[in-house]
């Protein structure tokens, strides 16, 4: 026998470590999109024109900042703790690895989550009427720059994807910034 033979096969996309906290958060994000939804479809089409209701489609867009900005603190951290100025500050690397760590550990469920707010985010805004102005065409097109972020993410773990989950995740969080905040 050579060594390819004895080899044991590699189990599932997800490391087992991580894979009951993605069952989990896929769970919560599943069931949450589908009550809202069934919420959203039963609304009249006076409630679905009114600005109650946009404040309500922002609301979901604004929970779904709040989930990305925790997504991409992971990034921004990797970065940070790989500056050479903290070498000389031992306790702050320490503080920064254990944040790291924490960072990483709810990088995935938070952003299956946050994608879940955003599919709704975008559901509501063409259930509202969607209009061909700068803000919504930002956001169309972060929508589109998305959605191979997580197809990207589960090739990463595997190490298949050549850096594609990073690009198309800056990508998306570039347009993703100018669409919440011009």
């Amino acid at each position: 026998m050579n060594a390819r033979e004895i080899r044991a096969p590699k189990h599932g996309w997800i490391p087992k470590k991580e894979r009951i906290w993605v069952i989990v958060a896929i769970v919560i994000a599943a069931t949450f999109m589908l009550w809202e939804l069934k919420g959203l479809l039963q609304l009249s089409s006076a409630t679905l024109h009114s600005r109650q209701f946009e404040h309500t489609f922002k609301d979901f867009g604004s929970n779904a900042r709040i989930g990305l900005f925790f997504v991409l603190a992971y990034y921004v951290l990797l970065r940070v703790i790989r500056l050479r100025t903290l070498n000389s500050l031992g306790n702050v690397k320490k503080w920064l690895a254990t944040l790291l760590r924490f960072a990483r550990r709810w990088h995935t469920p938070i952003a299956i989550i946050a994608i879940a707010f955003i599919i709704l985010h975008a559901v509501a805004v063409f259930m509202h009427g969607f209009k061909f102005d700068f803000n919504n065409l930002s956001g169309l097109l972060a929508l589109l720059v998305l959605l191979p972020v997580p197809f990207s993410g589960l090739f990463r773990y595997q190490r298949l994807d050549r850096k594609w989950h990073l690009r198309s995740g800056v990508a998306f969080a570039v347009l993703f910034l100018i669409h919440s905040f011009l």
